[in-house]
């Protein structure tokens, strides 16, 4: 075979080698749970995320990275795999803002958002979701207080973790976005400190009832010490009115016995000292003297008035 026919066959094969490779390297696929991003001479373009079949150029002019666009979950604190839990409690120990220690772990779910962001703008975003992770943790619990990391402050922790979480990724800007923080468990190290802080528990609660106990019953004591004042504020304006009335009458009286003074003033100052006698001295009988000692004749006309009257035998009825 000479040599110009073995060249031929070689820039043959050489030309199919490159054809099969501009075929394989020039269509791309994205399924549903995918997006691409297609480099242009290692520029980055717009995220594909529509899905099917796609074209680009041939490599090296264009290359494609595809990654998931479904949610991702962050387990910190414990690893899972074919459904055993292993608990990693180096990392979960923290300090509460009250000095206690506690056991915390969560989960984060994330996913990607910006595909250019998440493959250049750091070499592990993964390792820096896990530690900002660590890091926003840490910071809530402490500045939170035991009680509320164990009981009913689980839910404003959470919020508070994803919160700071959210700043942190963005201003690392990595192309993730947080979806969901949630704490799967908050407890105490071991069972010594579980006992004293149960022990404490109880104290407080103990303290708490009998102050609430107390509370009541000086609510209630004050309630009934001022109905009585109310009571007795009534009582003294009724008789305030009363003695204001009483008082207006008796100027009313005095006003009209002065206009009869000023008429007839030996007659009035009579029927004064006989009424003040008849109110001083309501059963006594009074007799009219004269000036020498001697009693004066008089009609009894209250006996009389104090006698039942007889029947007559034989009168008519």
């Amino acid at each position: 075979m000479s040599l110009k026919r073995i060249y031929t066959i070689t820039g043959m094969i050489v030309a199919a080698l490159l054809l099969i490779l501009v075929l394989i390297t020039s269509w791309y696929t994205v399924d549903e749970s995918e997006q691409a991003l297609v480099l242009t001479f290692g520029e980055a373009g717009e995220p594909i995320v529509e899905p099917g079949l796609h074209f680009k150029m041939p490599w090296p002019m264009q290359s494609v990275e595809v990654l998931s666009k479904e949610t991702f979950s962050l387990q910190f604190g414990y690893e899972e795999k074919d459904g055993n839990i292993k608990e990693v409690p180096k990392e979960t120990k923290m300090i509460t803002g009250d000095e206690y220690i506690v056991l915390a772990d969560l989960v984060v779910q994330w996913k990607i958002t910006d595909p250019e962001s998440y493959l250049y703008n750091a070499d592990d975003p993964k390792e820096i979701l896990y530690d900002a992770t660590s890091a926003s943790l840490r910071s809530i619990i402490g500045s939170s207080l035991i009680d509320d990391a164990l009981t009913s402050g689980k839910a404003e922790i959470e919020a508070n973790v994803r919160d700071l979480l959210t700043d942190l990724i963005d201003e690392y800007d990595i192309g993730i976005s947080i979806l969901a923080v949630k704490l799967q468990d908050v407890e105490l190290p071991n069972e010594e400190v579980r006992s004293a802080f149960t022990a404490v528990t109880d104290a407080r609660e103990t303290m708490n009832t009998k102050i609430n106990e107390a509370k009541k019953y000086r609510n209630q004591r004050t309630n009934e010490a001022q109905g009585e004042k109310d009571a007795i504020m009534s009582r003294a304006k009724g008789d305030k009115i009363a003695r204001v009335e009483q008082a207006r009458g008796d100027v009313a009286v005095f006003d009209k016995l002065y206009a009869e003074y000023k008429n007839n003033p030996d007659i009035t100052r009579k029927r004064l000292v006989l009424e003040t006698l008849e109110n001083v001295l309501p059963d006594a009988e009074v007799y009219i003297m004269k000036d020498n000692g001697d009693t004066l004749k008089y009609f009894p006309i209250r006996q009389l008035e104090n006698q039942t009257p007889v029947k007559q035998e034989g009168s008519e009825e």
